[in-house]
């Protein structure tokens, strides 16, 4: 007979480990418990966002490299995932906070490298690319990525612009066809876990610009760009998806996409696990177990853990999510779905060495939860 499965599908640990890391350790931590009474099915997750390429990479996809630019244009280095023809971005590899520093500038940021990360994509050969949008530097409506691409931005004169916002002040046409045609043969996914319209109150520029390094006067100008950029574009392709939920998400890009490539938005999560095989790798199983540094209520709204519930409960199998931390409040809404929470560490003083030794307090923590009972059958 058979050992009995059980799937292994942690997030990261954000500071601390991957998501491969921590699942390895999680597997060693029920092997220290059941030895080999139990067979594992590894599967490496993310939700859409920093960590999503990593994921993808460790469970088994092929590193790209690329040199590519920058939100400001500066050369910058980026890797991305290739699986079979399927190709994982991060928005935030090119043009994205974290390779600025303090060096904000919202009015001159692009996502122009992105748009040269997904022409690098096509040149290999993808059919299906899925590109996280979180962490981005930008404001300009995916004018940028779009401009790497082909498409041209005009002035009244018809003299070419630069798609940065200080110069799509003066737009008056868009010129797409130019665009590239490789992508209407292509499935282009765009991981995104806000709701945000393109404008107004709730949109890219209030309620990102600030992040981004947006005074009070820049929002002003950015919502400004953002509006133009929008009724040019319905203009040139007949959609308007300014509206749309997830427009407003890293300042407009994957409004840009889903106008000018038809992409379709959807939770990072749900695109994640449909590539890495999770719901397939559920049926049948005997246990699921999950994890992440921090188990909150976010965790319920899109994240790793509640989507893993989800598809676990439809499989008909139970749940152990270990985390890093554990907010006792979350924990009855947590049951409720189906999942049973094992904190790393119970000591708060312990929590800078389980940070910087996480792999050994994971594995720990497995072990202690398994010892409990039997390996499940």
């Amino acid at each position: 007979m058979a050992p009995s499965r059980v799937v292994v599908a942690p997030d990261k640990f954000k500071g601390s480990c991957t998501a491969r890391e921590a699942a390895d350790a999680i597997v060693l931590g029920l092997r220290d418990a059941w030895g080999d009474a139990v067979s594992y099915a590894v599967i490496p997750l993310a939700d859409g966002g920093d960590g999503t390429v990593a994921a993808f990479l460790d469970g088994g996809a092929t590193p790209q490299h690329v040199r590519v630019v920058n939100a400001l244009g500066a050369p910058v280095d980026v890797t991305y995932a290739r699986s079979g023809t399927s190709a994982i971005l991060e928005m935030a590899a090119a043009s994205g906070l974290a390779s600025l520093g303090q060096n904000l500038a919202p009015r001159q940021a692009t996502t122009f490298g992105t748009g040269l990360l997904i022409a690098d994509a096509l040149a290999h050969g993808a059919t299906r690319i899925v590109l996280g949008i979180g962490g981005s530097a930008t404001t300009d409506g995916g004018a940028g990525a779009l401009a790497a691409l082909g498409v041209r931005f005009l002035d009244a004169a018809g003299v070419v612009l630069e798609p940065a916002p200080e110069a799509l002040a003066t737009l008056a046409s868009i010129d797409a066809s130019g665009f590239d045609p490789r992508l209407a043969d292509v499935s282009l996914e765009i991981a995104c876990d806000v709701d945000n319209p393109l404008l107004g109150p709730a949109g890219a520029a209030a309620v990102y610009g600030p992040q981004k390094g947006a005074t009070a006067a820049d929002v002003v100008f950015l919502e400004g760009v953002l509006a133009r950029l929008a009724g040019r574009a319905t203009a040139a392709t007949g959609r308007d998806l300014r509206a749309m939920p997830g427009a407003g998400a890293a300042g407009g890009l994957g409004w840009a996409l889903a106008t000018f490539a038809g992409a379709r938005l959807a939770r990072g999560f749900e695109i994640v696990a449909k590539l890495q095989g999770l719901e397939t790798a559920l049926r049948g199983a005997a246990l699921c177990v999950t994890g992440e540094g921090r188990i909150d209520r976010q965790s319920l709204d899109g994240k790793v853990l509640s989507g893993v519930a989800r598809l676990a409960g439809a499989a008909g199998v139970r749940v152990v999510a270990i985390g890093g931390s554990v907010d006792p409040l979350a924990e009855p809404d947590l049951r409720a779905i189906g999942v049973t929470c094992v904190v790393l560490i119970d000591d708060p003083a312990q929590r800078t060495r389980a940070m910087r030794e996480a792999p050994a307090f994971i594995r720990a923590a497995a072990a202690r939860w398994a010892r409990l009972g039997p390996a499940p059958v």
